[in-house]
C-alpha cells in the first residue's frame, strides 16, 4: 500500500469516469481504471465516488475482495487509521465464540500441553497459505488434489499425523519440531483434523487423503507380513501412492455383511480372483491401491488390491466438488497375491470394524469445527449488514438464532474434548467396548446439530446463502455438503441405535 495521504476534500474532487475515487475504512481506492472490470457494473461504482464508501462496501463483500484488489490502493486519509483487522496467515479469530475455548485467552483448558499449541499454530499457518488456496481453486475446478500439495504435506508429517498416535509417527519430523511422534496423542490428532477443515471446501476435504486415513490404518494393523507392509505405509506415507477404502456398494452400505464382491482362490491357492463392484468410494478416481471388502468362501475377508488390468474407476457425481474423486469401481477377475490379505481370512469383520470409532471421531470433529465457522460468518455478517435502517444483530430474532448455533458449537466441542480425553487414557480394544456408542452418538448429534446451524445460517443470509459466490459462499456450501458427514461414515439412525444398545448391554437390574 502506498504511504501517501490524502484528505476527504481532495478525495472528494476525484467524481469522473477519468478520475474516480472514494475511501474504504480509511484508506483511499482509484478505481477509474476498473471501472468497466467492476462485476456488478459501473453505476454501483459512481454512486460512492468521492465519498466513504465504507458502510456500503461492506454492506455487500468480503473483506477478501479488498484484499485482492489491493492494487487499487493508492494511500491513506491524513490523521486516520484503518479500524477493520485484516486476517494474516495463523491469526486466531477475535469473534466471540469463533474458536473453540481453549484458543480464546480468557479461559482455561486442563486437556491442552504446550506442545497442542505449538501443534495448532504450525497447522493454523500452514492451512491458511498453503491448503486454503488449493482447496478453494480445487473445488470450484473440481481438480483433483495436486501433487505439489501432498509432497508439502508429506514432509511436514501431516499425512502421518492424520492416521492418529502409533509407531509410525515415531522418529519422524512433525511440522518442524511441533511435536514429538513419541509424545502425540489424540488431542493432537485432534487438532490437526480440525485445523485442515478450515480449508473451507467440503469436497476438497474429503479429496485431500480423505481415502488414506481410513484406509492404510487396516495395512498398519491387520497385514500379514512386516516388510510387505512398512512398503506400502512407505509409498503412501511418501505421497507417491494413492490408497483408499472400498467397502460400500450399492448393494450393501451400513450393511457390511450384504458385500457381493467375491474372492475366490485359484486352484494353487496362490491368488485370489476378485469380481464385483463398490461405490461411492471416496479418492477412488486416483487411488494407487484399493483395501477391499469381499466374500470368501466362509465370510468376509479384507484384501488390498493394487490398480491394474481388470480395475476400472469412474467418476460419481455427487452434492460436492469432484475433487472429491468419489468413484464406482468394479473389479472383473482380478488376480491378488493371497499374501494381499489383511488380517484373518473370513474374518473380515474385525478388520472393517477396527477404524470405525477413529473414523467417526474425526468425522464428528471436523464438522463439529465447520459448524463453528459458519457460526462465525453468521456473527460476523449479523454485525455488519445493514437492514431497514439498522444492523441484523439488533433483531432479537436473529440473536434468538445466533444464540442456538452457539449453544450446538459449544456443546458439542465440549463432548468431542470429553470423548478425546477418555481415549488418550484406553487401549484401543476397551476404546471398542466402551466408546464406540458414545461417539456413534455423538457424531448423530454433532450431524443433527450441522442441520440445524446450516437451517439458521440460511435464513440469516438469505438469498446469498443460495449463491455459490460471494458473502454467502460457506453457507451454501455447508448447507448443500453437511449432508455427506450424516451418512459417510455411518448414518445417523445406525449410530443412534448404536449407542443405545451398548448402553443397554450395561443396563442393571433396575425397576421403578
Amino acid at each position: 500500500m502506498s504511504a501517501k495521504t490524502f484528505t476527504r476534500e481532495e478525495v472528494g474532487k476525484n467524481t469522473t469516469e477519468d478520475s474516480l475515487w472514494f475511501v474504504i475504512d480509511s484508506k483511499v481506492y482509484d478505481v477509474t481504471d476498473f471501472i468497466d472490470a467492476h462485476p456488478g457494473g459501473e453505476s454501483v461504482l459512481k454512486q460512492v465516488a468521492g465519498q466513504d464508501a465504507t458502510e456500503a462496501f461492506y454492506n455487500l463483500h468480503r473483506q477478501e475482495v479488498l484484499q485482492k484488489y489491493s492494487s487499487l490502493c493508492i494511500g491513506t486519509i491524513k490523521g486516520e487509521k484503518s479500524k477493520v483487522i485484516e486476517h494474516k496467515a495463523g491469526d486466531l479469530s477475535l469473534v466471540p465464540y469463533g474458536e473453540p475455548t481453549w484458543l480464546t485467552p480468557q479461559f482455561k483448558s486442563p486437556y491442552y500441553k504446550e506442545s497442542h499449541r505449538r501443534l495448532q499454530k504450525a497447522m493454523r499457518i500452514f492451512v491458511d497459505e498453503e491448503v486454503y488456496p488449493v482447496a478453494q481453486e480445487c473445488e470450484t475446478s473440481g481438480q483433483t488434489i495436486p501433487q505439489e500439495l501432498i509432497d508439502k504435506m508429506s514432509k511436514k508429517g501431516i499425512l502421518h499425523m492424520r492416521l492418529g498416535p502409533g509407531k509410525h509417527l515415531h522418529g519422524v519430523n512433525l511440522m518442524d519440531g511441533a511435536v514429538k511422534g513419541e509424545e502425540f496423542d489424540y488431542f493432537h490428532d485432534m487438532i490437526v483434523g480440525q485445523e485442515m477443515v478450515r480449508a473451507n471446501a467440503r469436497g476438497f476435504q474429503d479429496g485431500n487423503m480423505a481415502g488414506m486415513t481410513i484406509s492404510l490404518t487396516a495395512v498398519l494393523q491387520f497385514a500379514n507380513d512386516e516388510a510387505w507392509k512398512n512398503k506400502i505405509a512407505a509409498e503412501v506415507f511418501s505421497g507417491k501412492k494413492k490408497i483408499c477404502l472400498a467397502i460400500t456398494e450399492a448393494f450393501a452400505g451400513s450393511d457390511v455383511a450384504g458385500l457381493r464382491t467375491t474372492a475366490e482362490k485359484t486352484p494353487d491357492g496362490k491368488h485370489y480372483i476378485v469380481n464385483g463392484t463398490k461405490k461411492w468410494i471416496t479418492n477412488g478416481v486416483f487411488c494407487d491401491y484399493f483395501v477391499t471388502g469381499v466374500k470368501t468362501d466362509k465370510g468376509l475377508s479384507v484384501i488390498l488390491i493394487e490398480r491394474q488390468e481388470g480395475v476400472e474407476t469412474s467418476a460419481i457425481k455427487t452434492s460436492y466438488s469432484p475433487t472429491a474423486g468419489t468413484a464406482y469401481v468394479t473389479f472383473d477377475n482380478v488376480k491378488v497375491p493371497v499374501e494381499n490379505l489383511l488380517g484373518v481370512e473370513n474374518k473380515g469383520i474385525y478388520v472393517i470394524l477396527a477404524n470405525f470409532n477413529h473414523e467417526r471421531w474425526m468425522m464428528a470433529g471436523g464438522v463439529i469445527r465447520m459448524s463453528r465457522l459458519v457460526t462465525e460468518e453468521c456473527m460476523k455478517w449479523s454485525n455488519q449488514r445493514l437492514v431497514f435502517g439498522k444492523k441484523l444483530i439488533e433483531q432479537p430474532t436473529i440473536r434468538q438464532k445466533l444464540a442456538k448455533m452457539i449453544a450446538h458449537c459449544e456443546s458439542n466441542q465440549a463432548w468431542l474434548e470429553n470423548i478425546t480425553y477418555q481415549m488418550t487414557l484406553m487401549p484401543y480394544s476397551k476404546q471398542a467396548q466402551h466408546l464406540a456408542g458414545p461417539i456413534g452418538l455423538l457424531k448423530m448429534f454433532a450431524t443433527r446439530s450441522a442441520h440445524e446451524i446450516a437451517d439458521e445460517a440460511v435464513q440469516i443470509f438469505g438469498g446469498r446463502a443460495l449463491t455459490r459466490t460471494g458473502m454467502g459462499a460457506t453457507i451454501e456450501m455447508f448447507h448443500r455438503t453437511y449432508k455427506f458427514d450424516a451418512i459417510l461414515g455411518g448414518a445417523e439412525e445406525i449410530l443412534g441405535d448404536l449407542g443405545v444398545r451398548q448402553a443397554m448391554r450395561n443396563m442393571p437390574k433396575s425397576m421403578l
